[in-house]
């Protein structure tokens, strides 16, 4: 049973998480590949996060975005003591390997309650539904076929990911981009009270939507789940 006209879901920690094994092997690709200076593996893996909430920091402030392809250059440059030589580095082949890894070790579904309230939500095609994401370490057409592999896609209309349009959230112009993509013919008189934007995130997601007048909903960081869209 759906209450709204249109369900906007953030992507990360409301509908997805990583898959452990992901990105202890990650590490050990780097630790291989371009370990100049001898880092341990637990190091590499610190790196990796401090590039990971570094960036989200700024993609947050600026309302902007980092590309994986940078964020992958700044790991590379902290392993190496802040190295710059990255002339003879393929950045295409990186990537295509990383997404390779991330394919053999699939995220998993955030949990088991996310495509039955999704299901819901689509019965009778009353509502349409998208994704509303900022992306890391992993693009926006990679995120796209985990979607398809975790038969997430047969509920959502569209997905709109940060690195695709230069924006993240909390921008507001994110969030006018979501809202200008819903489409009008399905939804003609629809008003910013039948909108719901889902996330895990209180600055990004639920700020970021009040801040344009879009109602909100925090789930998982909160101990709320999705359940209680339906309630």
């Amino acid at each position: 049973m759906a209450f709204y006209k249109h369900y906007s879901f953030d992507l990360w920690l409301t509908l997805i998480k990583s898959n452990p094994t992901f990105k202890l092997e990650r590490t050990k690709y780097f630790h291989a590949k371009f370990n100049g200076k001898q880092k341990s593996i637990d190091e590499i893996g610190v790196i990796f996060r401090q590039v990971d909430l570094m960036v989200n920091a700024i993609n947050e402030k600026t309302g902007k975005n980092v590309d994986a392809d940078e964020m992958y250059l700044m790991v590379i440059s902290m392993i190496n003591d802040f190295s710059f030589e990255f002339q003879e580095l393929d950045l295409d082949k990186l990537y295509s390997d990383m997404e390779e890894l991330l394919f053999e070790h699939m995220p998993l579904v955030y949990c088991e309650n996310c495509l039955p309230v999704l299901s819901q939500i689509k019965e009778g095609n009353l509502s349409s539904t998208n994704i509303l994401s900022n992306t890391g370490f992993i693009k926006g057409k990679t995120l796209r076929k985990v979607l398809n592999h975790l038969q997430i896609d047969q509920f959502i209309d569209f997905q709109l990911y940060s690195d695709e349009v230069r924006m993240s959230k909390p921008n507001p112009k994110f969030f006018e981009l979501m809202l200008n993509t819903i489409d009008q013919k399905k939804h003609p008189e629809l008003t910013l009270n039948n909108i719901i934007h889902v996330g895990d995130n209180p600055h990004a997601d639920i700020r970021g939507a009040n801040a344009l007048g879009i109602k909100s909903m925090l789930i998982n960081s909160n101990q709320q789940s999705i359940l209680t869209l339906l309630s």
